[in-house]
């Protein structure tokens, strides 16, 4: 991560936290521990894993990494879901009764939800499982909710690793419930199979229907809320979207996307969005593309988490270190111009480099 410019503090400043408070750390158990548990489809050790995943700690990051490393490959029959939409359209409350059904039709559901970080105090509320109270005790569902931090996309850092480590736990329907910022939200279409983004009743017209971003990367839209007052309403954004889409071509040839009227509150619509993800994944197996989607994002994650890794190693430089906060400081003081700084920062990262080799 970049470094923290201005925030270090003196450990005599004042907290309010009383300063012979310390937390005890529980021991880390061995790999085996690990590996059985999610071999069991244990729910309390996959989500131990899941912790060590998004650990900022050096040894339990390393153990999370070789637990993946020692998993074996998943099979073709999972699912993964990305389900989109902008704050207050219904996304748990959605998830919490499709889920529902998915349980009903003999799958095993893990539900990634990825909530707001505040961009002060890095803290994110983590409240999925209070508003999906009846998946949350279902022994056959597991939800997990995790920090978007500085992640932008709708995603957290570390969401495609623990859908992997969902999947070899049994499950085999695997939901990620992104944040919900908006257009930019598209990073979630590059670790999941199909993608669903849910409107409100007259949440757009026809020009909204063909914006690029969000909905250019959904391949099932859901007007959700189409129940009691709302209903007419939510008709009448179907037919806009139904127009709107045909606008534009999908990726995938054949495929039209599907406008479905859905309620969480009235239980319906369920079947026909489950029915539209088995028709996709079936239209994707067909023409060969279910396998290669999952390893061009294999490679997107690669190229993503390797730059990210460049990343820390260069600040972990403590030149690089030493440079950036001069130059911060003079930026602060109006001394240099941020093109003067930006050139000083690169020329000492290329200094380094080239020293080394």
């Amino acid at each position: 991560m970049l470094p923290q410019y201005g925030m270090a503090t003196s450990k005599n400043t004042k907290t309010g936290i009383n300063p012979d408070f310390s937390v005890k750390s529980r021991k880390t158990k061995d790999l085996s521990y690990y590996l059985n548990g999610l071999q069991n489809k244990n729910r309390y050790i996959l989500s131990e894993c899941i912790t060590l995943l998004e650990s900022t700690h050096e040894a339990k990051r390393k153990l999370a990494e070789a637990i993946l490393d020692s998993l074996s490959n998943v099979p073709d029959g999972t699912i993964r879901v990305g389900i989109t939409g902008s704050p207050g359209v219904g996304k748990s409350t959605f998830i919490e009764t499709f889920g529902t059904y998915l349980l009903e039709q003999k799958h095993r559901i893990a539900i990634l939800a990825v909530d707001p970080s505040s961009q002060k105090n890095k803290g994110s509320i983590l409240g999925d499982k209070t508003r999906m109270q009846n998946l949350a005790v279902h022994p056959d569902a597991f939800i997990r909710p995790s920090p978007a931090g500085d992640v932008l996309g709708g995603t957290a850092a570390f969401t495609k690793e623990a859908i992997q480590l969902c999947e070899s736990a049994g499950f085999d329907f695997i939901i990620v419930e992104t944040v919900g910022v908006g257009q930019s939200e598209i990073e979630v279409d590059h670790i999941t199979d199909i993608n669903i983004l849910l409107l409100q009743p007259g949440a757009g017209d026809d020009i909204q229907g063909i914006k690029r971003g969000i909905v250019e990367n959904a391949d099932v839209f859901i007007i959700n809320k189409a129940d009691g007052q709302q209903l007419e309403l939510a008709k009448q954004t179907k037919i806009a979207y139904t127009n709107a889409i045909q606008l534009f071509h999908h990726d995938i040839k054949d495929w039209t996307c599907p406008v479905l009227l859905t309620s969480a509150i009235e239980n319906t619509g369920m079947e026909q969005v489950y029915e539209s993800i088995l028709q996709y994944i079936r239209l994707l197996k067909q023409n060969g593309q279910f396998k290669l989607r999952r390893q061009l994002q294999e490679k997107k994650w690669f190229e993503k988490q390797t730059k990210q890794r460049l990343y820390q190693i260069v600040f972990e430089n403590k030149k690089v270190s030493e440079v950036f906060f001069s130059q911060a400081d003079q930026l602060k003081m109006g001394g240099i111009s941020t093109r003067s700084a930006i050139q000083r920062m690169e020329a000492t990262i290329r200094s380094i480099l080239n020293t080394d080799d």
